[in-house]
């Protein structure tokens, strides 16, 4: 390794509120066990076009759902892109990263995903339900998601969304993933409560199912989160693939663990920076 320290730009938005989870406390100790290695310099997504410029590279972290800053965003990747700058998570993620039409896609190619459609002639590809979710594609942290029974379904607009079946799994779980190497999983015993997990240990075609996600992917530095339910009959089912800025709940994970984590996301970030 180099004894010259290259220098991450770390967005992240300490301030963002969100759901059951506190964004600020995961940001502070991974950047805090990164300067064990690198200078980190932290800054909000709003200023990371402005200030990439001197860093080795720009790592993104919980930045925050993306459509509350798209257009700042987007001048983002363009001009990372044209400057050449290394992004971690790299900008060429296929799911949420782009929005939500991967699930659609994946879904009418026989992936193991909730079945979804997002025009009205493949509504009739979706199970006979009760409830229907209809979200949109562009969406993050159930923001514009709504519910329509049954009845209402022939009458709902397609226009960015998609449609789902409401499935009453069993309950959820989240794989974590630095590059295409496996890391922990957790899971959600209680299907009402999403954010308070477990650890979980999965069985050989647990991972099957995700790292199948993870190929799919393509991604070679990066972070990724597979979320997936688990129907009453047992099958796993995915409900997104987040590859931009996952939420990693480390305070949930022993420290063995955690720091198996962090010794994963160094090594990726060496490798990405070439030292």
């Amino acid at each position: 390794m180099s004894s010259v320290r290259s220098r991450l730009l770390y967005v992240t938005d300490l301030a963002y509120p969100a759901k059951g989870r506190r964004y600020c406390d995961e940001d502070i100790y991974l950047s805090s066990r990164l300067r064990e290695d690198f200078d980190v310099a932290l800054c909000h997504p709003l200023d990371a076009a402005a200030l990439m410029d001197g860093h080795d590279a720009v790592v993104i972290r919980n930045s925050g759902p993306v459509l509350h800053y798209q257009e700042a965003y987007d001048d983002f990747a363009r001009r990372a892109e044209k400057d050449g700058v290394l992004v971690y998570n790299q900008l060429t993620g296929r799911a949420d990263m782009a929005g939500k039409q991967y699930l659609p896609d994946l879904s009418a190619a026989g992936y193991p995903v909730i079945p979804t459609a997002d025009r009205p002639e493949d509504a009739g590809r979706l199970p006979d339900v009760a409830e229907y979710v209809v979200k949109p594609k562009l969406g993050a942290d159930s923001i514009g998601l709504r519910f329509v029974p049954r009845e209402e379904l022939a009458g709902v607009d397609y226009d960015g969304v998609l449609v789902q079946p409401r499935i009453h799994f069993r309950y959820e779980i989240s794989f974590y993933f630095v590059d295409d190497a496996f890391q922990y999983a957790l899971h959600a015993p209680d299907p009402a409560r999403r954010w308070v997990l477990e650890p979980y240990e999965p069985t050989a075609e647990d991972l099957a199912f995700a790292r199948r996600f993870i190929d799919w992917n393509g991604i070679e530095h990066g972070i990724q989160r597979v979320d997936a339910c688990r129907t009453p009959e047992g099958e796993l089912l995915l409900v997104e693939l987040e590859d931009l800025n996952p939420y990693l709940s480390l305070d949930l994970v022993g420290p063995p663990v955690r720091d198996a984590f962090v010794d994963a996301f160094k090594a990726s970030l060496h490798r990405l920076i070439g030292n």
